[in-house]
C-alpha cells in the first residue's frame, strides 16, 4: 500500500500564542539581511486559495502525487484536464500588496533573498529578483523521458487545439492551478506528448511525494547561512521542504519570525508569530519603515 505524503498537521504541544504586534518584524527588517520564505498564504489575496488555512483546498481536495502522475495515464489525463482549465484563471492572477511589499523591502536593501514555496510566479511579477522557486513554476513544463523544457503557454495552445470545445465549468481552483472537475467533465480529454521525443510531459513543479532537486535545496541552505534572520510569510510549514530551513536558522541562532494567521509547525522555533492577514501586515510594516509601495503609495 502506497503511503501518502504529509498533507496536514495538528499541534501536539502548547505553542506560543500569536500576536498582532508587527514590531519585532519591523526591527528585523531595519537590521537588514532578512531572508524571506513565503508560502501559499501570501497569494490568497490574488485569488489563489491556500492549502490549509480557513477554507483551504485540502479540506476538499487531495493534490496529485508524483507517484500517481507517473504510474497512471488516467491520472495524467485527469490532471491535465483540470490543470488546463485552471491555468486560464491561474495565469491571470496578479501580485497583491504582500508581493509588492516584499519587492519594496528587497529594493531598499533589507532582504538577503527570497525563497518561495509557491508555483505562481507572483513574486517575480511584482518585481522581486533572484527568487528561488523551491517547488518550481507552473510557467514551465518538462519531459520525463528526454528532459526537454518548454513553455506552459505553448502547451496550453497545443491542448486547446487537441481539445476543441472543452469548456467545462470548474467548481473551484486549487493552489497548484488544478481546477475541480468531475470524471464526467474530464471525459476523454486528450493529453499531448513531448514534441521532441513523444514522452510524458509534466509541469515543472515538485508534486507531493516528489523530492526537491538537491542543488535547489543546497542553494536555499546557503541563503539561510548568509541571512541575519528568517521571515516566514503565509506558510503553515507543514511539509519538511520549508520547515527544514526554519530549523536550520533556529539551530544557527538566527531569529525566525513568522507572519501567518494560524499556528504553524515552526512556531516553537520562532521568536514571534504575527497573526494578521499578510497584505495588511506587510503594508503596515512598509508604513512603519517609510517604504513606499507602487512608486510612492503605501496602500
Amino acid at each position: 500500500m502506497r503511503t501518502r505524503p504529509t498533507l496536514s498537521w495538528t499541534p501536539t504541544e502548547d505553542l506560543p500564542p500569536g500576536t498582532t504586534d508587527p514590531g519585532p518584524v519591523a526591527d528585523a527588517l531595519r537590521a537588514g539581511g532578512v531572508l524571506v520564505l513565503s508560502g501559499a498564504g501570501i497569494s490568497t489575496e490574488s485569488g489563489i486559495p491556500d492549502y490549509r488555512g480557513e477554507g483551504g483546498s485540502l479540506r476538499r481536495h487531495t493534490p496529485m502525487t508524483y507517484q500517481e502522475f507517473t504510474a497512471s495515464a488516467r491520472a495524467r489525463r485527469r490532471y491535465w484536464a483540470r490543470s488546463h482549465l485552471g491555468w486560464r484563471t491561474f495565469g491571470r492572477a496578479r501580485p497583491n500588496a504582500g508581493h509588492r511589499a516584499v519587492t519594496a523591502f528587497g529594493r531598499h536593501g533589507l532582504l538577503s533573498g527570497v525563497i518561495t514555496q509557491n508555483v505562481d510566479g507572483l513574486h517575480q511579477a511584482a518585481g522581486s529578483e533572484d527568487v528561488v522557486e523551491l517547488h518550481g513554476s507552473l510557467d514551465r513544463v518538462v519531459c520525463l523521458s528526454c528532459g526537454a523544457a518548454g513553455s506552459r503557454r505553448d502547451l496550453a495552445r497545443r491542448l486547446e487545439e487537441a481539445n476543441a470545445g472543452f469548456e467545462p465549468v470548474a467548481a473551484r481552483l486549487n493552489p497548484d492551478g488544478d481546477a475541480d472537475l468531475t470524471d464526467e467533465q474530464v471525459g476523454d480529454f486528450s493529453v499531448v506528448p513531448c514534441t521532441q521525443c513523444g514522452g510524458v510531459l509534466k509541469p515543472d513543479v515538485v508534486f507531493f511525494g516528489e523530492t526537491v532537486p538537491p542543488r535547489r535545496v543546497e542553494r536555499c541552505r546557503e541563503l539561510v547561512d548568509g541571512a541575519t534572520s528568517l521571515l516566514v510569510l503565509g506558510s503553515s510549514l507543514t511539509v519538511m521542504s520549508g520547515l527544514r530551513f526554519v530549523r536550520q536558522a533556529a539551530q544557527a541562532g538566527k531569529p525566525v519570525l513568522i507572519v501567518n494567521r494560524d499556528p504553524t509547525r515552526g512556531d516553537r522555533h520562532a521568536v514571534t508569530r504575527v497573526a494578521l492577514p499578510l497584505g495588511a501586515a506587510l503594508t503596515t510594516l512598509a508604513d512603519h519603515l517609510s517604504i513606499p509601495l507602487d512608486g510612492g503609495h503605501t496602500s
